[in-house]
């Protein structure tokens, strides 16, 4: 049984994935601080294959303790989303950059051999050449202070000696949308389909810009893939992660939602600069690991649409369902 450590574990990506390893037979040890409370794990607590520590990946002796026998890692905890780096940038940068460079060095001194980092899409900022798509090599243009942390610890993960024990690789994840058990409201996909659900208006800023989607559960998977991977295929490598098809501009979600819910009321203002534009290719991730989605907007669209109408979630405009 490969033991595995998610930094991060009771987030939004990260509730979803510890589940996901248990079931595959994982024995899943989770460090967070508990920012967002721990409601998206605490029915795990019962599983012997679950374990927790409630620590902050700035501490060293958290680090520590929540790497003691781990195989491999996955880094997801950060201070996430543009916003929350903004409203924090000290933290964002010890959390996001200085923590994951720690975290890493750790892990390789405590003989792990996989780490996995959760790095963005929105690394590539925009696209030179607007009929195209960004890939791997693509010149990287980080525009806030959230992707410049994720570049500058892919930078710090890919420039380790070769020779270490504990193989990194980078995954570029799309923006996400989804059911988890830490549930988000203020995501595209979330967002949009939750305020015409509830019959408002819905303002949607700058409708041409495009950006890649994956579903929380992909995300999720991908994480996996990597584990499961051969080193040589992983090691010191960077994937993007979605699909190709995948790529949307808001008023294509915006289109998908009224094919579901037709007496939408929506309004769009005008927006000519978005310091984000970008469409992506993940034909790699395709090719050299065989990784394919198995959700696509619509079902996202769906799902969020029957917990709002079915009243699964009593009060969705509650504070906690955000990160700021």
């Amino acid at each position: 049984m490969k033991k595995v450590l998610i930094s991060g574990g009771a987030g939004y990506i990260g509730s979803v994935l510890v589940q996901l390893l248990l079931d595959k037979g994982y024995y899943v040890r989770v460090l967070d601080n508990l920012r967002f409370g721990g409601e998206s794990v605490v029915g795990l607590l019962d599983n012997p294959n679950f374990n927790f520590v409630l620590g902050d990946v700035r501490n060293e002796g958290d680090c520590r303790k929540a790497l003691e026998g781990i195989d491999y890692v996955c880094h997801l905890a950060a201070i996430v989303g543009d916003p929350a780096c903004a409203k924090e940038p000290e933290l964002a940068r010890e959390t996001n950059l200085e923590s994951s460079k720690s975290i890493y060095t750790i892990a390789n001194e405590m003989g792990a051999s996989k780490f996995v980092f959760a790095s963005t899409c929105s690394n590539y900022g925009k696209m030179e050449d607007p009929n195209s798509y960004v890939d791997e090599n693509s010149t990287l243009a980080p525009v806030s202070l959230y992707a410049e942390t994720k570049v500058a610890t892919e930078k710090f993960l890919l420039g380790q000696d070769k020779s270490n024990q504990c193989k990194p690789t980078c995954l570029r994840f799309s923006t996400v949308y989804g059911l988890s058990p830490r549930v988000r409201f203020d995501l595209t996909v979330n967002e949009f389909t939750k305020e015409v659900a509830l019959g408002r208006e819905l303002v949607v800023f700058g409708e041409q810009f495009w950006r890649p989607y994956c579903h929380v559960v992909d995300l999720s998977r991908s994480v996996i893939t990597v584990f499961e991977s051969p080193e040589e295929k992983v090691a010191f490598d960077v994937f993007n992660v979605g699909d190709t098809k995948e790529n949307y501009q808001k008023q294509m979600i915006v289109d998908e939602i009224v094919k579901q819910i037709p007496d939408a009321n929506i309004k769009y203002v005008k927006k000519d600069e978005d310091p984000r534009d970008y469409r992506v290719s993940f034909t790699k991730i395709n090719e050299q690991l065989g990784f394919k989605i198995t959700q696509t907007v619509p079902d996202g669209i769906r799902t969020i649409k029957k917990v709002i109408n079915e009243k699964f979630i009593l009060n969705p405009d509650d504070p906690k369902y955000k990160n700021v």
